[in-house]
Order: structure tokens, then sequence, then C-alpha cells
């Protein structure tokens, strides 16, 4: 075998070795966010980094966005993973100035890699001011497509379908991966209450309450805040 097969084969079999440990997740669902307009575009997982693709619309004339260096994963433990690395975005008190609303900034966060087997993360940054939070991140892709599949009924002003969608995934998916709970809970209460079904509101809501899910406090303010409460 020639030395040029030798060197073609090895960068065939790195490159599949590669491909098993990483996985893509393209705009993963999440229970609950801080900032209307940012967006996560994907999470790359990959063997050597856990890399966010993210993106933020300015809204206001004179708008301005910046990262602090002070930005976590946050585990189902409760366990802390730091942000390596930035890009596309000033560290914070450094800002990006926009020239126009609607104008869109990407950007890229990039940490440490994953710990096997997590199905979901929060996403927190740890500032003074105006700090940006993912809650409930959802990495299981099979999951993703389901709920994808509820809100295109919401979407297509079927909310009574979609609304039995999310209560079906509820029912049936893997309570080990509790992260998630807090958007399923969220959907059924409001689109029962968009539905006028004040009867299945206030059943969801109570075992809302009841529930495990991480966050409960803030989910169910936000609930309230919506003048939703039962």
């Amino acid at each position: 075998m020639s030395i040029k097969s030798v060197i073609s084969s090895f960068f065939i079999l790195v490159t599949t070795l590669s491909s098993l440990f990483s996985q893509t997740i393209l705009q993963p669902n999440y229970s609950l966010k801080s900032h209307e307009t940012l967006n996560i575009i994907k999470v790359e997982i990959r063997s050597e980094a856990t890399i966010f693709y993210l993106s933020i619309e300015n809204k206001i004339e004179g708008g301005s966005f910046c990262a602090d260096k002070n930005i976590y994963i946050i585990y189902p433990d409760g366990k802390k993973s730091k942000l390596e690395s930035s890009s596309g975005v000033p560290v914070c008190p450094n800002t990006y100035k926009f020239k126009t609303p609607g104008e869109k900034l990407e950007f890229v966060l990039s940490f440490p890699p994953l710990k096997k087997g997590t199905e979901w993360i929060d996403l927190v940054e740890e500032c003074s001011d105006k700090c940006f939070s993912f809650y409930g991140i959802s990495l299981n892709n099979d999951l993703n497509r389901r709920i994808d599949d509820a809100f295109t009924l919401a979407e297509n002003d079927e909310p009574v379908k979609a609304m039995l969608r999310f209560i079906s995934i509820t029912e049936e998916f893997d309570k080990s991966n509790p992260g998630i709970e807090g958007l399923l809970y969220l959907n059924i209460i409001k689109l029962a209450v968009e539905t006028g079904d004040d009867a299945k509101a206030g059943e969801w809501y109570k075992k809302f309450k009841l529930s495990n899910a991480p966050r409960l406090s803030q989910y169910i303010k936000y609930l309230n805040d919506q003048g939703i409460k039962y």
C-alpha cells in the first residue's frame, strides 16, 4: 500500500470517528428565554467542544448588545461549565451598536465538551444588567421533532390538535428528562386558555404546580404575569 493510500485511509478513519462523536441540534426547543429576539440557530456537540450559534434582532433605534464573559452551561444537577471563547460579539462592557431596527447580529459561544448522556441544559449569562438566559434547552433531536410538529399545528390554527399533541408528548416522554417539562406544560395551559377550555387549563396548571419541573417558580410567575392563574 502506498503512503498516499495510508494517509487517505487515516484521514477517512479520523473523519468517521469525528462524526461519530458529534451531533448537531438545529433550532432546539427550550422552556423559557429572557430576550424575545434572541434565538439559538444550532448547537454543535463535538468531542472537543460544545458550540452555540445564536442571533439577536435589534428592535429599537440606537440598540446595542454585548455578551458577558461569565456565561455558563448549567447541567441538570446544577453544575456549571463556563464559556471558553466567543466570536462575532463584543465582550461587555464593549458593545455592538446596531445601525437600524431589524438588523441581526449572529455570534458563537464555545464551551467545554458536554457530559455524555446530557439530554437538556440551561444557558445562562451571569451579569449585572439585562442578562440573557435560555432554560430547559432540549438536546434530544427526536423530542425536538415531536415538539416542532405540535408547534406547526398551532401555527396552522389548529390549537386543539396542538394541545392534544403536547399532552401526548408530556404523557409519553422520559421523566428522567424533566428540563423540557416547562415548555410542555406552558403550551398546554396557554393553548387551553386560547381555546376557552378553562377546565383543561386549570387541570394542567395544578398538575404543573405539583410537578418536579426545574425552575418551576419562574414558569408559574411567567403564567401569572400573563393573567393565567388557577
